[in-house]
């Protein structure tokens, strides 16, 4: 009798007809549980894509607004740009070959009454677009027709010393004695007061334009 109380108490469970209604129970209830757990989930996630979605369009309609009035004034720049650069080639003349060999009757009176000028030609061959002249020194220096303060109105102007020396004060530059193979460019309107020049001075000068106006100052 014991045995079989004992071994009919371990199989209670199961084949006890109370247990396993109430095992089927749980079991449905568990499914309908996990089932709607994972419609929320679904939802959830269906929910974050959609806000995730919106925030992006916001976003990118946002973005193009900011970006449209940038993209109208590049377009606008470079409207400018391309009207300006057409405008200075419609300005400039075709250029022709020149040459210029050494002729001491070409040396005259220029821009300078201490000075005597060359003109290389490039004036003529580039219809106006750039000018250059060799620059020869009248000896001696004398500070008191020389040494006057003054700019040139340029868009560039290159200096290269051919012979000698020559010194000169740059505003914001300080002062500069430049020797037999020395270069500088000069930028647009600096002043600048000729501090001396030896007795053999050369200088090959290019500037662009050809004519500009050239303003003396007071001391």
């Amino acid at each position: 009798m014991a045995k079989k109380a004992s071994k009919t108490s371990g199989k209670a469970g199961p084949s006890s007809p109370n247990g396993t209604r109430v095992k089927i129970r749980d079991k449905a209830a568990e499914k309908a549980k996990d089932k709607a757990e994972r419609k929320a989930r679904k939802a959830a996630k269906r929910a974050a894509r959609k806000a995730e979605k919106k925030l992006e369009k916001k976003l990118e309609k946002k973005a193009g607004k900011s970006a449209q009035p940038r993209k109208a004034a590049n377009r606008k720049a470079d409207t400018r740009r391309a009207v300006t650069t057409q405008t200075r080639a419609k300005k400039r003349s075709p250029q022709r070959f020149t040459v210029s060999h050494l002729n001491e009757a070409d040396f005259d009176q220029g821009l300078r009454r201490y000075a005597q000028y060359r003109d290389l030609g490039l004036a003529l061959a580039t219809g106006g677009m750039v000018q250059a002249h060799v620059i020869r020194f009248i000896p001696p220096f004398r500070p008191e027709d020389v040494s006057t303060p003054h700019f040139h109105d340029v868009e560039l102007q290159m200096i290269y010393v051919l012979k000698g020396w020559y010194k000169t004060e740059f505003e914001g530059e300080g002062v500069h004695t430049f020797h037999a193979g020395a270069c500088w460019l000069q930028p647009p309107r600096i002043k600048h007061t000729v501090l001396g020049y030896s007795d053999d001075c050369e200088l090959l000068e290019i500037v662009l334009p050809a004519e500009f106006e050239t303003v003396t100052l007071a001391d």
